[in-house]
């Protein structure tokens, strides 16, 4: 199965970014997305998950959006929040894959056989940071995580 995550897009959907989700079975957003074109957009391409971040808290749109999600992606269960420092200390050990936004800084981490991943900002750069998205190849056995570099 083959999920593309992204955050942090701000209002801004990158041609880039279109390209690199197509093919896609699910895609994921973890927060600060900006506008409900976004997620139109976004599930046009594939079912969606998403969550709302600390820019998205009071727009009238994002006010269904949870602010975390938990679920089963093909055997594996997830959390999906926007802030890593959201993610509850005393973690269910069932949950192998956590997945967050919010710092602009592609992250892949395995911490025992959890993986971190935040997909960093595919939205308008900030500071010197690049500009990503993450793509993850989800089998029964394996997940093996990307990190893709939208702009040079």
């Amino acid at each position: 199965m083959k999920t593309a995550i992204i955050s942090d897009t701000h209002g801004l959907l990158r041609p880039e970014a279109l390209a690199a989700l197509q093919g896609c079975d699910l895609i994921i957003h973890a927060g600060d997305i900006g506008n409900p074109e976004i997620l139109d957009q976004l599930s046009e391409i594939a079912p969606l998950h998403a969550v709302r971040g600390n820019n998205d808290l009071n727009l009238p749109w994002a006010a269904d959006l949870p602010d975390y999600l938990t679920f089963d992606l093909n055997g594996w269960q997830t959390l999906l929040t926007h802030d890593i420092a959201d993610v509850p200390t005393d973690l269910d050990s069932h949950v192998k894959r956590v997945i967050t936004g919010h710092s602009h800084k592609p992250c892949i981490e395995w911490r025992g056989d959890r993986l971190y991943l935040n997909p960093g900002s595919a939205g308008r750069r900030r500071f010197k940071l690049p500009v990503t998205l993450a793509l993850l190849d989800v089998t029964p056995d394996a997940l093996q995580p990307q990190i893709i570099h939208l702009l040079p």
